[in-house]
C-alpha cells in the first residue's frame, strides 16, 4: 500500500513540505507468484521429436523365415565415411566392385533407387531395405538415410552390421 509521509523543517525558515512516497510491493509480489503458478499449470511442455525405428514385432509367433528374403527382394545400403553411401542387391558370391554402386544422400536419388529395386523384386510383399552403417560413418548420415527411407514409403526396413564380405569390397572402393 502506498503511504505518504510529511516532514516539516523547524529552523525558523519557511516550512516547506517535502513528501516522501513509499510503495509497498507485497501485492505486486503476490501477483507475480500467482501469474507464475498460473502459467506453469496451464502450459504444455513440448514433446521431443523421436524417430520411429522399425523394431521387431512383439508377437513371438510372427517370424519371417530368413531364407524367404532373397537377394532380389532386398536392397542394402552401406553408409561409409566422408558422406558416402553405397548400395547393392547381391549376395556374398556375386558382390564385387562393379556391383557395389555409390550414390549420395539426395532424397530423390535414394527414393528412385529403392523404387527401382522394389519394382524389380520377385515378391514385393516381403521387399526389405537394409541399412548397414560402417564404423567410419556418422550419425547425421544414418538419420538422413532413415529419413530417405521414410520418404520412399517402402516398409519394412532394418539396420544391421556390415558383413565381412561386404566390408572387403567396401574397403577396396574407398582406398
Amino acid at each position: 500500500m502506498a503511504e505518504v509521509i510529511v516532514q516539516e523543517k523547524q529552523n525558523g525558515k519557511s516550512s516547506r513540505r517535502r513528501e516522501f512516497i513509499r510503495v509497498d510491493m507485497t501485492p505486486m509480489v503476490d501477483l507475480g507468484f500467482l501469474l507464475i503458478t498460473f502459467f506453469m499449470m496451464t502450459a504444455s511442455f513440448t514433446k521431443p521429436n523421436v524417430m520411429d525405428l522399425g523394431l521387431p514385432a512383439k508377437d513371438p509367433t510372427h517370424k519371417i523365415d530368413p531364407t524367404v528374403i532373397k537377394d532380389k527382394n532386398q536392397i542394402t545400403f552401406i553408409i561409409g565415411k566422408n558422406n558416402r553411401v553405397f548400395y547393392h542387391q547381391s549376395n556374398a558370391n556375386e558382390l564385387n566392385t562393379t556391383n557395389l554402386k555409390e550414390t549420395d544422400f539426395d532424397g530423390t536419388q535414394i527414393s528412385k533407387i529403392i523404387s527401382e529395386a522394389y519394382n524389380n523384386a520377385p515378391e514385393q510383399k516381403i521387399f526389405t531395405v537394409i541399412v548397414k552403417p560402417t564404423d567410419e560413418s556418422n550419425y547425421k548420415n544414418f538419420v538422413d538415410m532413415l529419413d530417405n527411407i521414410a520418404l520412399s514409403q517402402k516398409e519394412p526396413y532394418g539396420v544391421s552390421d556390415i558383413k565381412p564380405w561386404e566390408k572387403k569390397i567396401y574397403q577396396e572402393l574407398t582406398k
